[in-house]
């Protein structure tokens, strides 16, 4: 938990988020993907995750959409 703490406090807000009310409902693999997205630098994981890039690497897409559709959901 204390890696999704970043620089930004737009990361920080996604990302607590994220981690405080979906974190232990994804799968092992998944949960996987989510720690190799926090090894981004701020600056690129932001860009991700607001969507303005897409990474080339499906592993990062697929945790983006994770993170995107779960903020779409009722908690």
């Amino acid at each position: 938990m204390w890696a999704s703490r970043r620089g930004m406090l737009e990361l920080d807000l996604l990302l607590q988020s994220f981690v405080d009310q979906h974190y232990d409902s994804l799968s092992e693999d998944d949960k996987s993907l989510f720690h190799g997205l926090l090894e981004l630098e701020d600056q690129q994981l932001f860009l991700n995750l607001v969507r303005r890039e897409e990474s080339t690497d499906p592993d990062i897409q697929r945790i983006v959409k994770i993170i995107h559709d779960s903020r779409r959901q009722p908690v």
